[in-house]
């Protein structure tokens, strides 16, 4: 099945939304990174964003990334690459080759696999760490309660670049709890960054505080059925 989508006329009402609640939150535009999120898309797909002038996205998985991203940076090497879906430890040394920003730190191993990989690499893309708001037994992250910790430890023990937090509240739910939550939680660790809000409630986010938003149905187009929540 294919879809007439416009991607480089859906950034531009995206954003355009990103700004009105930015507006409503006293905040501005530029306060807010709009990640697209390319996950499953054809390397087409995006070169479409890419050539819109759109250079910042996520991808879920290492290996799709690898299939699709070399070829894409060559040709525009100015663009992003962000790891929104979890990282295997046994994946971390292509993961830090490949990503510019890691958003999924969620476990003690894997953050000390990751400080590993980037002193050998000497290659430092910012960090955030994932919290399980929700406490859901089958999602990563970390749970809220123990996060005051794991940044301590990631950050001033292991030397990460931990630069903010990340969230995907639980689907059903009303995000805008879990959104203030982690505000909340980073403010207590001094962190900044807050990855929070996706195609169906980017908006809440940014009133909350998002620095960037997840957005890839409302810019790409559906996805295969079988995906998980649209992110």
């Amino acid at each position: 099945m294919t879809f007439d989508i416009d991607v480089a006329q859906n950034l531009i009402d995206i954003r355009t939304r990103i700004e009105g609640a930015a507006r409503e939150a006293g905040r501005a535009l530029e306060e807010v990174t709009l990640v697209a999120v390319s996950k499953t898309q054809d390397a087409g797909r995006i070169r479409q964003a890419l050539e819109a002038g759109h250079r910042i996205f996520g991808e879920n998985r290492v290996q799709e990334a690898e299939e699709k991203w070399p070829q894409l940076k060559e040709a525009f090497p100015s663009a992003e690459l962000r790891l929104i879906g979890p990282l295997q430890s046994n994946k971390a040394k292509r993961g830090v080759q490949l990503f510019d920003v890691i958003e999924t730190i969620d476990r003690p191993k894997l953050a000390h696999v990751a400080a590993r990989e980037m002193k050998e690499q000497d290659k430092w893309p910012e960090c955030y760490i994932q919290v399980n708001t929700g406490e859901e037994p089958q999602k990563a992250g970390v749970l809220p309660d123990a996060t005051d910790d794991f940044v301590h430890h990631c950050r001033d023990e292991l030397g990460l670049p931990i630069v903010g937090l990340m969230c995907i509240p639980p689907a059903g739910e009303e995000p805008s709890m879990h959104f203030a939550l982690l505000a909340k939680i980073a403010e207590r660790s001094g962190l900044k960054k807050l990855s929070m809000g996706m195609s169906g409630d980017f908006e809440t986010a940014v009133r909350f505080g998002a620095s960037s938003v997840r957005v890839g149905t409302a810019i790409f187009g559906p996805r295969p059925p079988f995906r998980e929540r649209e992110i």
